[in-house]
């Protein structure tokens, strides 16, 4: 069993609607976001798609208009029209922002405890 597919099954997807952007460099692409988790992001491939899968880039997830969840990601899969990132960096305030928002979604604290255990093992 690959890594990847032992964080697939530590870290639960939460599937959440949100203005999102992708960017990298001076490019920027609106995206659909499709899930995240603590771990990185799935969203939907952006046409035309010019990113360089070799730097990192910047996800910008927009829970309002003054509250987002920002993470710098790498891009780990292009696969089906969906790119998957793996989080390489996040701010205190955007991973507070990103527990609360799994914690309200799991339903179960004692879960979401698990994966930041598992988080903080990789």
């Amino acid at each position: 069993m690959s890594d990847q597919t032992v964080d697939r099954r530590r870290f639960k997807r939460i599937a959440f609607d949100a203005r999102t952007e992708l960017s990298q460099g001076e490019l920027i692409w609106p995206v659909r976001l499709i899930d995240l988790s603590l771990k990185g992001v799935l969203i939907e491939k952006p046409e035309p798609w010019l990113g360089n899968p070799e730097w990192h880039f910047l996800v910008d997830v927009h829970l309002s208009d003054e509250v987002n969840i920002k993470m710098d990601v790498q891009l780990t899969h292009d696969d089906h029209g969906q790119l998957g990132f793996a989080c390489k960096h996040i701010s205190l305030e955007s991973i507070g922002r990103l527990r609360r928002l799994i914690e309200l979604n799991l339903g179960d604290p004692q879960e979401l405890e698990r994966e930041l255990g598992a988080l903080i093992e990789i």
